[in-house]
C-alpha cells in the first residue's frame, strides 16, 4: 500500500482509507426498469429469501448480500445489472433525457451505456463508442440482455471519434483503477506516478475531442476509477478554457471535493466543483467525477 502514501495529505481520515483497502467490496446491482418495476424486483427477491437494502442516494441501487449474485436468474433475465455502487454515479451526473443524442466515448462493458439507455426509457440515440474489438462483444451483450434498443455500437479510436455533436457525451477513461483494490488485491500495486503520466497523455486527448464533439452548452462528463490528480484534475484543467465546472452534489452519497493543489502545481479554484468519492467514506470503490459545460 506504499503507492498510497502520496494521498495522505488530500485524503480525509488516511489510515481508515488505507485499512479498508484489503476489505471486500459489497455486491451491488443496478434494476433495470426497462424490463421491470422496481416494487416487483423487490418482491421477487424477497420471496427468494435474498437479502437486499437499497442504497441511501439511489433508489434503483441495491446491496446485496448474496454469494456470487452474477449468477442469480434475475441478473441472467436483465431484470438487474451488477454494478459496482459508484459506477452508478456518472451517467446520473451526465443526466440523459429521452430523445437526445448521447454519445459514450469509452463503453465497454456496457454498464453506464445501458443505464444512460434506461435513464432515456429508450428513446433517442446513444452512441457506444468501443475501440477494442475484443471488448465489443460483452457491449453488445450487455445492451442485448438488459433490453436496450436506442444503442448504436462504433470502434473509434475515442482521440479522433469525427462526427457530433452531441447534447451529452460520457468519457469514462482508461485509467490506473485504484479504486478497484477492493475487488481484488494487486491494482494499487501496479501503480506509480509515471503510470498516471502516461495515462494522462491519451485522457486529455479524449477530454478534449468530447468537448469538441459537444454542443455548445452540451454536457461533458469525465469520469475514472483512480485517486491520482494527475490522471484527475490536471486532465480537466488542460480544457478549462473551453468550459466551466459545475458542482456535484448527490444527497446520501458522501464525496469530497476536487484539489486545486498537488505537488507544486496550483491550479484553478474550479477544480474544487469536481468531486472525489473515496471507498471508506460509503463503504464503496473509489471513484472522481467531473460535469464540464461547454461554453
Amino acid at each position: 500500500m506504499d503507492n498510497l502514501e502520496r494521498y495522505r495529505d488530500i485524503v480525509p481520515d488516511y489510515e481508515a482509507f488505507k485499512a479498508i483497502q484489503s476489505r471486500p467490496l459489497p455486491g451491488t446491482c443496478r434494476i433495470n426498469t426497462l424490463k421491470i418495476d422496481r416494487s416487483l424486483l423487490l418482491k421477487r427477491l424477497e420471496e427468494k429469501g435474498a437479502f437486499w437494502r437499497a442504497f441511501d442516494w439511489y433508489p434503483l441501487g441495491l446491496k446485496l448480500d448474496l454469494v456470487s449474485p452474477g449468477k442469480m436468474v434475475e441478473n441472467l433475465l436483465g431484470y438487474v445489472h451488477i454494478q459496482e455502487e459508484l459506477s452508478m454515479v456518472p451517467p446520473l451526473v451526465l443526466d440523459p433525457q429521452p430523445g437526445e443524442t448521447i454519445l459514450d466515448l469509452c463503453a465497454s462493458p456496457g454498464s453506464k451505456t445501458t443505464q444512460i439507455s434506461q435513464m432515456m426509457n429508450n428513446r433517442g440515440l446513444v452512441i457506444a463508442n468501443e475501440p477494442s474489438l475484443d471488448r465489443i462483444a460483452p457491449l453488445r451483450a450487455n445492451c442485448e440482455r438488459l433490453g436496450v434498443l436506442n444503442v448504436a455500437i462504433t470502434r473509434y479510436d475515442g482521440r479522433i471519434f469525427p462526427r457530433g455533436p452531441f447534447d451529452r457525451v460520457l468519457v469514462d477513461a482508461p485509467c490506473s483503477s485504484e479504486g478497484r483494490e477492493r475487488r481484488g488485491p494487486g491494482t494499487i500495486s501496479r501503480s506509480s506516478c509515471t503510470k498516471s503520466l502516461e495515462l494522462q497523455k491519451l485522457q486529455i486527448r479524449l477530454l478534449q475531442n468530447a468537448v469538441r464533439l459537444a454542443k455548445p452548452g452540451g454536457v461533458v462528463v469525465y469520469s475514472t476509477c483512480t485517486y491520482a490528480p494527475e490522471e484527475n484534475e490536471l486532465v480537466v484543467n488542460a480544457v478549462l478554457d473551453e468550459v466551466r465546472l459545475e458542482e456535484i452534489s448527490l444527497p446520501g452519497l458522501m464525496g469530497c471535493p476536487g484539489v486545486n493543489r498537488w505537488g507544486d502545481k496550483t491550479l484553478n479554484d474550479d477544480l474544487l466543483r469536481c468531486a472525489r468519492y473515496y471507498p471508506h467514506l460509503n463503504d464503496t470503490g473509489g471513484f472522481f467525477v467531473a460535469k464540464l459545460i461547454k461554453n
